[in-house]
């Protein structure tokens, strides 16, 4: 299995970091301990980490700041892809933001939050099908469009999207990767990760351990199949799941996150675990649980 892919044309590392969980519970404010976020942070790029996943509304500000604050200067192979599309009010809610105006504010405050000058990736969030409410879809991607033309990015994404959606994406713009829910437990979006094999599009799965909101992990270690395959090879379920992503698709890049060192590292060895046909068999019968709309 190989360890690297390209994310667009640049060449990346097939397990990055995501970032969310490094802000404060329903990712408001602060962590309860930001100086373990960012020894998470710092380990992860010692580690070859050169992915990290954030968005500036994540906190808002508190994880970007984290970010900033542990990894600036950045690594010259390290890169940052955010998104946009959504706003936060004081009581946390998560709310559309897609006109062209918002989508720009959104980009630049990545910038100003992140200190750089260009955003390698930037995920347009789409909140309702093809193109959120309200607002065309091609005015939220030629809005994109507009800012990787003024060098503010280099590729743009799309996440929590529909496979017409993505169709309809494609038909507008070169997209850089894909990043909706995926994982053993959740293959609802199978189709979609076939549209981006047939295209040789990345493709990013948010939840790879299957959704928290729905015990996913805890669902993981109960599966007999996963528990099988998990003995065989010294590994954890978790692992098994990583690993099982990494096996399905050599464009599949994944950005688990963590606030703990030790989990960090546990996820990043899952890269070492090479899953054979007996493994995937037997990985097949896995109980597929539903899953909350992003």
């Amino acid at each position: 299995m190989n360890r690297t892919s390209f994310l667009g044309s640049k060449p990346i590392g097939r397990i990055g970091f995501g970032a969310m969980q490094l802000a404060g519970p329903g990712v408001m404010g602060p962590p309860r301990d930001p100086a373990a976020a960012r020894a998470v942070l710092r380990r992860a790029v010692e580690l070859g980490v050169d992915h990290i996943d954030t968005s500036q509304y994540y906190g808002p500000d508190t994880v970007n700041d984290l970010i900033r604050e542990s990894l600036y200067p950045y690594p010259e192979n390290l890169k940052l892809v955010t998104k946009v599309g959504v706003r936060r009010d004081e009581a946390g809610a998560w709310l559309p933001a897609l006109t062209p105006q918002e989508l720009r504010e959104g980009v630049e405050a990545n910038l100003r939050s992140l200190r750089v000058e260009r955003m390698d990736l930037v995920n347009l969030r789409i909140s309702d099908g093809a193109g959120g409410p309200g607002v065309p879809l091609p005015e939220q991607l030629g809005a994109l469009e507009d800012l990787r033309q003024e060098g503010k990015l280099d590729l743009i994404g799309v996440s929590n999207v529909t496979r017409d959606g993505v169709e309809q994406a494609l038909d507008l713009v070169d997209l850089g990767e894909v990043q909706n829910s995926y994982s053993i437990l959740d293959r609802e979006n199978e189709p979609i990760v076939e549209l981006c094999r047939e295209r040789e599009i990345a493709f990013v799965p948010f939840f790879p351990l299957g959704s928290a909101f729905r015990r996913g992990p805890t669902t993981l270690a109960q599966d007999p199949a996963v528990s099988w395959v998990a003995g065989k090879h010294s590994a954890t379920p978790s692992q098994i799941a990583l690993a099982w992503l990494l096996a399905r698709y050599e464009r599949m890049l994944l950005i688990p996150g963590t606030t703990s060192v030790v989990h960090l590292e546990e996820n990043l060895a899952a890269a070492n675990i090479e899953l054979d046909e007996d493994d995937l068999g037997a990985l097949e019968a896995v109980e597929q649980v539903g899953r909350p709309r992003a």
